[in-house]
């Protein structure tokens, strides 16, 4: 197993890794949620009044409309979206339920090619920043296109897709640990997509944790924990909470419709709400739509009000609340966000 120190960059073609003052991203331990003032987070001066919390998004996706997909902007093969998920129709949403800024997840619909959320990006920089798609190709070349989205595109994070990693191999393998570990030295957090389940990848989320500390860890939706029922949907979400021993992971209360047994507004998942904030912090907890599937499923606005329904349920006071809606997703990335 590899040391938390040694670099796992060793048998593979030479690049050119730039270490020079990597950002450190990862915040103190247990930050206090009712600490007063938003620091960075919120930008006001002595004599204005305090400006409203900024809501945003941790978790959608953008892709191009069959009409650029012709075009500059390819689907990939059998990947062809059967919704609509345009960046104009996103910030006609935004607008509508107030929500300030947010993170664009590379979607599986343009795979590796990237060239679509940058654009996006380029045009509304203070509205979005973006998750590239971790490419785990054996020769190794999925680390440079690591390195040039974040450096030269401004990617802000990565995603780990388990299964596009090639057949019988884990995250854990060489490829996987050596972009962990430079997301790490970039300082970019890793989101993990555990679709097929928490319990298949818990072991190697660990193992990524354990010997990499400094690499931030997004768990997308909660894992896909829904509320457990069986003795083995306990386990899982116990392992769920059980990595908070480690201070870098953080957990992305999203997607509620893929988690929920029941109805909008999911009140079966306030139990889950509760407990993560209760071991994790609501300060390393952070709300996320999933775009543009929720449109379909419960509507966009209602997918963020959601939130506050199950708060009052719980109860979590206001500055949890806060904490959850965005102020945790700007604590971690640092952004000039445009109030709308």
């Amino acid at each position: 197993m590899a040391s938390a120190s040694a670099s796992p960059f060793s048998g593979f073609p030479p690049h050119k890794f730039l270490f020079s003052n990597p950002r450190k991203l990862l915040p103190s331990i247990r930050m206090a949620s009712e600490a007063g003032g938003l620091g960075e987070f919120s930008s006001q001066s002595a004599s204005s009044s305090p400006s409203p919390p900024k809501i945003l998004d941790s978790h959608l996706h953008v892709w191009a409309s069959p009409q650029e997909a012709v075009g500059s902007y390819p689907y990939f093969p059998g990947q062809e979206p059967s919704i609509p998920g345009y960046a104009n129709f996103l910030l006609k949403l935004m607008s509508e339920a107030g929500v300030d800024g947010a993170l664009i997840v590379q979607p599986i619909n343009h795979m590796f090619d990237h060239s679509l959320v940058t654009s996006v990006l380029k045009r509304h920089p203070s509205k979005f920043i973006g998750c590239c798609l971790a490419n785990p190709a054996e020769d190794g070349t999925g680390i440079r296109q690591l390195e040039d989205l974040v450096l030269k595109d401004r990617y802000r994070a990565v995603r780990f897709n388990p299964y596009l990693w090639p057949s019988g191999q884990k995250m854990t393998n060489e490829i996987g640990k050596a972009m962990f570990y430079r997301a790490g030295e970039l300082g970019v957090p890793v989101g993990i997509m555990c679709m097929k389940g928490l319990s298949l990848h818990i072991s190697e989320i660990e193992e990524l944790c354990e010997n990499y500390p400094s690499t931030i860890v997004l768990l997308d939706h909660m894992g896909f924990c829904k509320p457990p029922m069986t003795d083995e949907e306990h386990n899982t979400f116990s392992s769920l909470l059980k990595l908070a021993r480690f201070p870098q992971v953080y957990v992305k209360f999203s997607a509620l419709f893929r988690l929920s047994r029941k109805q909008y507004p999911y009140e079966d998942t306030r139990d889950l709400l509760s407990q993560v904030v209760s071991d994790y912090g609501a300060n390393r907890v952070m709300w996320g739509s999933d775009f543009p599937f929720v449109v379909k499923e419960c509507g966009y606005k209602e997918a963020r009000e959601a939130v506050s329904l199950l708060a009052n349920q719980i109860p979590l006071s206001s500055s949890d609340l806060e904490w959850i809606m965005g102020r945790t997703f700007g604590q971690l990335f640092q952004q000039p966000w445009q109030a709308l």
